[in-house]
């Protein structure tokens, strides 16, 4: 396995960087990036901004557990996954999650795959505001179920 490169930070991420640097190995024939950004409603509420916390140490070791799970299950070269934490206005980035391979269906499953787990096990807590005020976001059965997808 090749080292995956695991963040958890503050500061804003440059998927043009980010990219360049996983599709520097020309025995990659494909890189496939997802990024996640806040957008402007939830559950048909307005929202403003979006303040995003994490358990420190805890947080990147469990990315770096579903790091290696993908690893184990799909044919992968290099692993990214950039997210932030601390408060992000509308159409800011909160993650980047970049996958390569030799091949388009290990990159794609693989990057859905991190995404599906990063949402469910990964210690991070989102408050949302709003026009109405402040709220912690549950947990969605919709992310939950697609976590469930990869188990069997």
């Amino acid at each position: 396995m090749k080292a995956a490169n695991i963040r958890v930070q503050t500061a804003d991420f440059n998927v043009a960087e980010e990219y360049a640097l996983l599709a520097s190995d020309n025995s990659d024939g494909a890189v496939v990036n997802f990024v996640g950004k806040v957008r402007d409603f939830n559950d048909g509420n307005p929202v403003t901004d979006l303040t995003l916390e994490h358990y420190p140490g805890m947080t990147e070791a469990v990315l770096q557990q579903i790091t290696e799970q993908a690893h184990a299950r799909w044919p992968l070269n290099y692993v990214t996954i950039i997210h932030r934490v601390g408060t992000m206005a509308l159409g800011e980035q909160i993650v980047f999650i970049g996958v390569t391979s030799a091949h388009r269906k290990a990159a794609f499953a693989a990057c859905e795959f991190l995404i599906d787990f990063l949402k469910t096990k990964a210690p991070f807590w989102k408050l949302e505001a709003g026009d109405k005020g402040s709220h912690w976001v549950d947990a969605r059965d919709s992310d939950e179920q697609a976590a469930k997808m990869w188990q069997s």
